[in-house]
């Protein structure tokens, strides 16, 4: 045991990340999300991102960082032989006719090579969209795009005509002109729920007044998904149809979940999915990215739901309870970060580290690492929020001594804007966690 009760293997330069210019992002995500103290009075966008596929390796260490000599990954004198391997036994399990799911967990939390064009069908099977038996792949996968077709012929109902609908439904008896009358429908004649004004759970006018205010979140959300990114944003017909893609599967999946609805950041959950599904080598698959990408973002929130409900957010299952989790794990591995952070500098984890459980560090990173962190949160068979949260803990920790040098403002300006760093190490050090606490 190092100093203070951190372990050996923490107590190395190497988990602190140089002190190079941080990836900005903004900072209020949600419309409940703590302000800062001391907001930056300017907001600088993120830098670009390449449309190519994401680089196969993240970026090496720093090189004044020296490796710890005891308890770190040995050196890989030859990372891309390594990959090739992880490829090739990723490539020879899902030719099996029945997949190991639990091997193809294990090969898949190291990292699924860019190269191989199989995150796709990977994600599907870790989600539960596929079956493990290949012999049901076509059947299954033909039953849930006939579904979504369903859903969108049942909900997404042009507004105009919806409205066209509803005044013929109160006007169709307005026929006093015709047949001589005065032209005017007593009040008794129109049915309570049929009337504009109507505020009941069952009026249609109701309904229609906050679909469109729903929507109309949905489609600001969307347009601002991945500004940087060609592949969701621009005036392109491949980022008008793919914003439209994302547009309709978050308004079904709001008519379909009444009690959660749509909540802002969905829309930044569900980019990588689409991503990963729109850009599969096999084109019939790639065809039907957004029926895919809604029954697996259907899937991924199932655990994480409860963080986007208000009414929870003070219960045992909501996203206060799971951040005082990942207070409760920094506690338990670094104690002494966790008090200079909580009690000597008061930074309430709340102020940053609700939007990296809300939004899965799809904001903290670049969308390239995003989807290599991705491969390993949904790798966990326990399901992705544990090991999300062993994540969070860890990037805490890669920066400790910066940390542990700063003062309240310093340090929430840096873990606002988490400092670029390997992706490799972070998600090394989370694992050592997962053992620690095994241990």
């Amino acid at each position: 045991m190092g100093k203070k009760g951190v372990p050996e293997w923490l107590n190395s330069s190497l988990w602190s990340s140089s002190s190079a210019s941080a990836i900005p992002y903004p900072v209020d995500r949600f419309p409940r999300s703590p302000p800062a103290p001391k907001p930056n009075p300017e907001a600088p966008t993120r830098p670009p991102i390449p449309e190519s596929p994401p680089p196969s390796r993240p970026p090496p260490a720093p090189a004044e960082a020296p490796r710890p000599s005891s308890g770190t990954p040995p050196e890989d004198p030859s990372p891309a032989q390594e990959e090739v391997s992880r490829q090739s036994q990723l490539l020879a399990e899902l030719s099996k006719k029945v997949v190991n799911i639990g091997e193809l967990r294990r090969l898949a939390s190291q990292g699924i090579p860019d190269a191989a064009g199989i995150r796709s069908t990977i994600w599907k099977l870790l989600l539960g969209y596929l079956p493990n038996d290949h012999e049901f792949w076509v059947q299954e996968l033909d039953r849930k795009r006939a579904q979504y077709k369903d859903f969108k012929e049942e909900f997404l109902v042009n507004p105009s005509e919806m409205a066209r609908k509803l005044e013929e439904s109160t006007g169709h008896k307005n026929e006093g002109m015709e047949s001589g009358g005065c032209g005017f429908m007593m009040r008794s004649e129109i049915a309570h729920d049929e009337h504009p004004l109507s505020l009941g759970k069952t009026s249609v006018w109701n309904q229609f007044f906050q679909d469109t205010e729903i929507i109309e979140q949905i489609d600001r959300d969307v347009k601002r998904t991945h500004p940087d990114m060609h592949f969701f944003c621009g005036d392109t017909s491949l980022a008008k149809s793919n914003q439209e893609a994302l547009r309709h599967i978050l308004i079904i999946f709001a008519k379909l979940n009444p009690g959660i609805r749509y909540v802002q950041g969905m829309n930044e959950v569900l980019a990588p999915l689409f991503y990963v599904f729109r850009n599969d080598p096999d084109q019939n698959n790639a065809a039907y990215a957004e029926a895919d990408a809604f029954f697996c973002f259907v899937e991924l929130l199932s655990g994480f739901r409860d963080n986007f409900c208000q009414k929870l957010d003070n219960s045992v299952v909501g996203i206060r309870s799971t951040i005082a989790k990942l207070s409760e794990l920094l506690k338990k591995h670094d104690g002494e970060l966790w008090r200079h952070l909580e009690i000597t500098t008061k930074v309430n984890p709340q102020f940053y580290a609700f939007r990296w459980i809300t939004l899965l560090l799809t904001q903290e990173f670049n969308f390239a690492d995003s989807l290599h962190i991705w491969d390993t949160l949904l790798s966990d068979p326990e399901g992705p929020q544990e090991t999300l949260l062993r994540v969070c803990c860890a990037m805490l920790i890669l920066v400790r001594r910066r940390l542990l040098a700063g003062d309240f403002t310093s340090n929430l300006k840096l873990l606002q804007n988490y400092p670029s760093t390997n992706i490799s190490h972070l998600l090394y050090v989370a694992n050592k966690l997962h053992g620690a606490s095994a241990g």
